[in-house]
C-alpha cells in the first residue's frame, strides 16, 4: 500500500503530464521555415492530383470557372521560377515590418523603451502599481518580443521594493506582456505584419481587398483598458493571495540607465508632442494632402501611410533621447543602432521567404479558392455559419498555439484557408483577423514552445529556487483563462452591437 502511495505521489498530475506531452510533441515539429517548405511541397503534389482529377471551382468574385492548375507543368514550372523573387520582395508584411522596426528598434537599442517603462512604473502611486504594470506590459508589445524579457524582472523589482511578493509582480509583467501582446493604443509591428498576411489571403477571393494596419485599432484600444483591469484583478485576487507573504531576501540590482535619463525623457516627450501636433495640424488643414479627394478620413492617405508616419515618430523621439543622454554622439550612431535592430529580424526574413512562396503557390493553383468555396458550402449545408463558427475557430487557434508558438507563422498557415472561407460566409477579413489575434495572444504564456518561458523561469528562481515549469504554468493559467474569456465576451459585444473594429471596418463585408 505504501509503495502504491509513493508511486502515486511521485507521478506528476494529469495537467502536468498533458503539458509535458504537448511540449514533447511540439518539440518534434520541424522549424517553422521547414514547415512552410513542406507545405509548399504538399501544395505542389496536391496541385497535380487536383489537375489530374479535373477539379474546377467558380471564383466567388468574377463568377468565372477556374481549373486547378498543376505546378508540375510547363506553365507551373515557369511560374515557380519567374515569380520566386517577386513573391518574396512583394510580400506585403515584409516591407511593413522592416520599416516599423527601423524606428522601434532604434528606440529599443538606445535604451529609451526600457527607461520609459522603468520610470512609468516607479512613478505610479502605490495603490495603482498593479494597474500600471499591467497597462505597461500590454503597451510594451511596441517592442515586440523584447517586452517579455524587459518587463518581468522590472516588475518583480518594483513589487519587492514595495514589500509585495516579487513573483506576483514578475507573473503580472510576463502575463500582461505575453497574453496581452496583440492589444495596443498605438499601431505597432504586429498590426503591420498580420494585416499584410490577411491582405495576401483575402486576395484569393477578391484582388481589390486590402486589410490595413489600422483595421483592428478600435478593438485593440478598448482591449487595452479592459485587459488592464482583468490582469490587475487576477493578480490581486488570485495570484497574490495564493503566493502569500514573501520571506526571501534578494539583493536588488542597480539601474544601468544614464544619469540624465529624466532630462532625456523630458526632451523626447517634447519632441513627441511637437511631432503629433504637426501631424494633427497637417491632417486638419484645409485641403490637407493627408485626407481623401473629398476631405474624407476613411479611406485617406493618412491611414494608408500610417506606417511611415509612425516610423518617423519613433525616429524623432529616439534621436532626441539619444542626443540628450549621450548615446548618439555622431550621425553614424543612428544607422548603427538601426542596423543592430534589423539583425534581430534575420530569422523572420528567412521565414518570410518560405511563407511567401507557399502562399503564392497556394493562390496560383486555385486550391485556396477551391477550399474556401467548398468549405463555406459545407458550413452552409450544416447551417453552421453564424457567430458560433467564429467561436469554434477561436478555440481551434488557441489549441494550435500550444503547438506552434510563432504568431506570424501560425497566421501565415491559417489565413490562406480561413480568411477566404469566412469571406464566403460574408465576414470581413479584418474581423477574422481579430478572432485569430485574441486566441493566439491569450495562450502565449502557457505554450510549452514559448522560448521565453525558460527565461522567465530563471527570473522566478531568483526568488524561489524550488520553482519549476509547473510553478510558472500554475501562475499563468488564471491569466490565460481570464484573458480569453473576457476577450471573447468583448468580441461578442462588438459583434452584437455592430461596433467597428477599426476605421470603417465592421463584422461583415460591405454589400
Amino acid at each position: 500500500m505504501e509503495a502504491t502511495a509513493s508511486r502515486d505521489a511521485a507521478r506528476p498530475r494529469l495537467s502536468i503530464r498533458l503539458l509535458n506531452a504537448i511540449e514533447r510533441f511540439g518539440n518534434r515539429l520541424p522549424d517553422p521555415f521547414m514547415i512552410f517548405v513542406m507545405l509548399a511541397a504538399a501544395v505542389l503534389v496536391a496541385s497535380v492530383l487536383f489537375a489530374l482529377a479535373g477539379a474546377t471551382v467558380e471564383h466567388p468574385g468574377s463568377g468565372e470557372v477556374e481549373a486547378i492548375r498543376s505546378l508540375v507543368s510547363a506553365e507551373g514550372i515557369q511560374f515557380i521560377l519567374d515569380s520566386m523573387l517577386d513573391n518574396f520582395t512583394g510580400f506585403a508584411p515584409l516591407g511593413l515590418v522592416l520599416s516599423m522596426m527601423l524606428g522601434i528598434g532604434l528606440a529599443e537599442k538606445l535604451g529609451l523603451l526600457e527607461t520609459l517603462v522603468r520610470h512609468t512604473i516607479l512613478s505610479a502611486p502605490k495603490r495603482l502599481v498593479t494597474y500600471t504594470v499591467a497597462f505597461t506590459g500590454i503597451m510594451m508589445n511596441v517592442a515586440s518580443d523584447a517586452s517579455l524579457i524587459l518587463l518581468p524582472p522590472l516588475a518583480a523589482m518594483v513589487y519587492h521594493s514595495l514589500g509585495r511578493h516579487p513573483i506576483a509582480g514578475l507573473a503580472l509583467g510576463f502575463a500582461s506582456a505575453g497574453a496581452g501582446f496583440t492589444a495596443n493604443l498605438l499601431i505597432v509591428g504586429t498590426d503591420a505584419l498580420l494585416s499584410g498576411i490577411s491582405t495576401e489571403a483575402a486576395r484569393i477571393v477578391s484582388p481589390d481587398i486590402v486589410v490595413t494596419p489600422v483595421d483592428n485599432w478600435y478593438f485593440n484600444c478598448v482591449s487595452v483598458f479592459v485587459l488592464t483591469i482583468v490582469a490587475a484583478v487576477v493578480t490581486e485576487r488570485v495570484i497574490e493571495p495564493r503566493l502569500g507573504t514573501y520571506q526571501g531576501d534578494v539583493e536588488q540590482v542597480e539601474s544601468s540607465e544614464p544619469a540624465n535619463a529624466r532630462r532625456g525623457l523630458r526632451n523626447a516627450g517634447i519632441a513627441a508632442l511637437i511631432y503629433v501636433a504637426a501631424i494633427a495640424t497637417l491632417l486638419f488643414w484645409p485641403n490637407s494632402p493627408l485626407r481623401g479627394p473629398d476631405g474624407e478620413l476613411i479611406p485617406s492617405p493618412f491611414l494608408s501611410g500610417i506606417i511611415p508616419i509612425i516610423l518617423f515618430f519613433f525616429i524623432t523621439v529616439s534621436v532626441t533621447w539619444g542626443i540628450t543622454v549621450g548615446r548618439i554622439k555622431r550621425s553614424r550612431d543612428v544607422s548603427e543602432n538601426m542596423a543592430e535592430a534589423m539583425r534581430d529580424l534575420g530569422s523572420y526574413i528567412v521565414l518570410i521567404f518560405a511563407a511567401s512562396q507557399f502562399i503564392a503557390w497556394f493562390n496560383w493553383t486555385h486550391i485556396g479558392t477551391w477550399i474556401a468555396v467548398n468549405g463555406a458550402d459545407l458550413l452552409t449545408a450544416m447551417d453552421f455559419t453564424g457567430f458560433p463558427v467564429i467561436l469554434c475557430y477561436i478555440v481551434f487557434t488557441a489549441f494550435m498555439n500550444l503547438l506552434i508558438f510563432s504568431g506570424s507563422a501560425k497566421w501565415a498557415l491559417e489565413a490562406p484557408v480561413f480568411v477566404p472561407m469566412f469571406m464566403q460566409l460574408g465576414y470581413h477579413p479584418a474581423f477574422v483577423q481579430v478572432a485569430y489575434r485574441i486566441a493566439d495572444s491569450s495562450t502565449n504564456i502557457i505554450s510549452p514552445l514559448n522560448p521565453y518561458m525558460i527565461v522567465v523561469l530563471t527570473f522566478i528562481r531568483k526568488y524561489d529556487k524550488n520553482a519549476g515549469l509547473g510553478t510558472l504554468m500554475s501562475l499563468m493559467l488564471p491569466y490565460t483563462l481570464a484573458f480569453l474569456s473576457i476577450w471573447i465576451l468583448l468580441l461578442t459585444a462588438f459583434y452584437l452591437l455592430g461596433l467597428p473594429y477599426g476605421p470603417g471596418i465592421t463584422t461583415y463585408l460591405p454589400a
